[in-house]
């Protein structure tokens, strides 16, 4: 019995020795090159593409199956100017095979040098990646097998026991992007990437480098461990990047059952950098050219990330451009509606420095804005939205706003703003508002209200102009329907009343204007502005179709009393006003006993939004004189007519006109 197992024991020590021989020997007595055509051509029939193996296989089976090769080359698609698709300057693998047989998994080297790949998009449209694979006959689907395994035994993890990797690299890659219908070409070039400590169990270490448009960009950071069952537990971020020298990324968190149920925990972080050294590293223009060249000098982020299939949320957001900070929340979830929540709180912020810086040249006429493509307000019809904006400090043209405050909802295609509240030059405003997208053309109406609010600065700041003194309140409500100005000033309707107090109209002296038309009309240059000051202005007034209209517009002066009545066609930006003036009883004011002289002329306003034009009403007057004086104007006219009267007549209608024009403003 002895005999028969040290026989058994024999034989099988000499069969295990001569494997060890045979891998080691055959690879030195095979010669694999004649296999080089076989692989081409199958790889070929593959994917329907050329292949080429320039240099020569190297095979080896012990103590490391190895396989080494190349001057590897796929080939694109003909009428592309770049011939390869894949080209690999050369490739080697090696992995120890007896603790194969254990499920042990040792690689010794993993080496990928000179990898390039060319994405190119011909003038036709097509691209070189297109058909890919198409060379092959497609198999027919094999019928699904009984005893197919189970679904929960596929999810056991890895058919393997440990993973060990001494050298994974990929060096020197290249990644090539053309698109001749645009003009483009983008290189990525002196890829590296390196993956040390490959293990189940350890943190896998990963660095990687490259030179985006020849401008350096860097990864480093770790990756795991990956454990025995990939995608299930949890699995740890910490990664760093680097950015054309400019931007500093972090980022670290977890990723949990990622192949089942997965969701994620990070914490993002942009360190402070500049957008305009970005781009210029970039190389490209910023999107706009914001009207402060010192502005996006300075951009910063952290955020807490977490979500799953389902949801997303940003908390613990900051936010840093370059002297406003912005802390927000969001939750997004929903996607296909989707359903958000927000709220955003800002410090402060001069928009006016991120505007583009106006390019109007004086005397040169504006170019008529070229036809917008009509927007698609399907997206709106399923958002949900609830959110709220706070902002202690805004700028924008211009315009100085503090505690701006407002909650936005939105359901079903109609957005509501309510409330809207700020304070604004010593006042306030509230204000609310819908947006309704329901239809193709979206509909709205606001309404606000405005008390205190100190007008002269307020004009000034707003559009340059001082022309108007006073503190304001105000109603209004109003209705519109379009989504540009062009569109929604015909749709224009509604009503409303402003009301000035202790102010002054700066620029015209009406009290002047009416008692003598040529001081008002023909101010000699140097003198002191003019300006009315009244104790109280109200203007009540109504909108229909874009044309504003106001029946009553009343001024309380001291010295007069103003009523005004006419409309403003803001389609066509024409005026069409009419001023009426009226003396109180005296000089003195109110309640004194010196008589007022003069003749109250009324005015007309007329011409453009950009050229007013004012003039005395003289007919009115002359009419109203006329039948004042003269209560048989009719007969005057034919005395004037009748040759036998008019010589006998002569004087007394000579002396009737004079009478007649006498206290007018050019009467003599």
């Amino acid at each position: 019995m002895k005999k028969v197992i040290r026989l058994v024991l024999l034989v099988t020590a000499t069969l295990i020795m001569l494997c060890f021989l045979a891998l080691l020997i055959i690879p030195r007595f095979i010669d694999v090159q004649k296999y080089k055509p076989v692989i081409e051509e199958k790889v070929s029939e593959a994917t329907g593409r050329p292949f080429t193996l320039g240099g020569d296989l190297r095979l080896s089976l012990f103590p490391w199956a190895g396989l080494a090769l190349s001057d590897l080359r796929l080939g694109a698609p003909p009428g592309f100017k770049e011939k390869d698709f894949i080209s690999v300057e050369s490739f080697e693998f090696q992995v120890k095979l007896l603790p194969l047989l254990s499920k042990d998994i040792q690689v010794k080297r993993f080496v990928l040098a000179g990898p390039r790949i060319v994405l190119e998009k011909s003038k036709d449209g097509r691209a070189n990646w297109e058909g890919l694979g198409k060379g092959r006959t497609e198999a027919p689907a094999e019928p699904e097998a009984k005893d197919k395994v189970p679904q929960d035994k596929r999810k056991e993890g890895l058919p393997i026991e440990s993973l060990v990797v001494g050298t994974f690299t990929i060096k020197d890659g290249n990644l090539l992007w053309i698109d001749h219908t645009r003009g483009q070409r983008r290189e990525l070039k002196d890829l590296n990437l390196r993956l040390d400590e490959i293990s189940l169990e350890k943190p896998i270490r990963l660095s990687v480098s490259a030179l985006v448009e020849d401008r350096p960009f860097s990864v480093e950071g770790k990756l795991g461990p990956i454990g025995k069952k990939p995608g299930e537990g949890s699995l740890s971020l910490d990664f760093s990047a680097r950015v054309f020298d400019t931007v500093n990324l972090k980022a670290q968190g977890q990723v949990t059952d990622a192949s089942t149920r997965p969701s994620y925990a990070l914490n993002f972080q942009i360190e402070p950098f500049s957008p305009r050294k970005l781009a210029t590293a970039f190389g490209e223009p910023l999107p706009l050219t914001p009207a402060d060249p010192d502005a996006l000098k300075r951009l910063a982020l952290k955020v807490s990330i977490q979500g799953n299939a389902q949801a997303l949320t940003l908390k613990d957001g900051a936010l840093e451009l370059d002297d406003s900070k912005l802390k927000f929340f969001a939750n997004l979830k929903e996607f296909s509606k989707p359903n958000a929540t927000f709220d955003l709180k800002l410090d402060q912020i001069d928009l006016d420095r991120y505007l583009p810086a106006s390019q109007d040249k004086p005397g040169e006429t504006k170019a008529a804005a070229p036809p917008t493509k009509k927007t698609d307000y399907t997206s709106l019809r399923t958002l949900v939205l609830d959110g709220r904006v706070h902002i202690d400090k805004v700028k924008v043209k211009n315009v100085q706003i503090q505690d701006l405050d407002l909650k936005i909802r939105g359901r079903g295609g109609v957005m509501k703003v309510d409330p809207f509240t700020m304070r604004l030059y010593d006042g306030s405003v509230t204000s609310k508002g819908n947006l309704d997208v329901r239809r193709n053309t979206p509909a709205s109406n606001v309404t606000f209200q405005m008390n205190g609010v100190a007008v002269r600065p307020l004009l000034k700041d707003l559009m340059e102009k001082d022309f108007l003194e006073g503190t304001m309140r105000a109603q209004v409500a109003l209705a519109m329907t379009g989504d540009s100005a062009e569109k929604i000033k015909p749709t224009l309707n509604g009503k409303g009343e402003f009301h000035f107090n202790d102010g002054a109209i700066v620029g015209i002296d009406l009290a002047e204007m009416v008692r003598n038309v040529q001081s008002a009309f023909g101010k000699e240059k140097g003198s002191e502005k003019p300006r009315t000051d009244f104790a109280e202005l109200r203007a009540p007034f109504t909108l229909t179709n874009g044309v504003f209209n106001t029946p009553n517009t009343t001024l309380l002066n001291p010295f007069l009393r103003v009523l005004a009545k006419g409309k403003a066609d803001l389609v066509r930006e024409t005026l069409d006003f009419r001023v009426k003036p009226k003396f109180v009883a005296t000089l003195e004011g109110q309640g004194a006993k010196t008589a007022q002289s003069g003749v109250a002329v009324p005015v007309l306003v007329t011409g453009t939004f950009s050229s007013p034009q004012f003039r005395p009403d003289l007919e009115s007057i002359i009419k109203g004189r006329l039948e004042k004086e003269l209560p048989d104007a009719s007969g005057l006219k034919k005395a004037l007519e009748d040759p036998q009267k008019r010589q006998d007549d002569s004087t007394s209608v000579e002396e009737k006109a004079k009478s007649l024009l006498k206290g007018l403003p050019f009467g003599k």
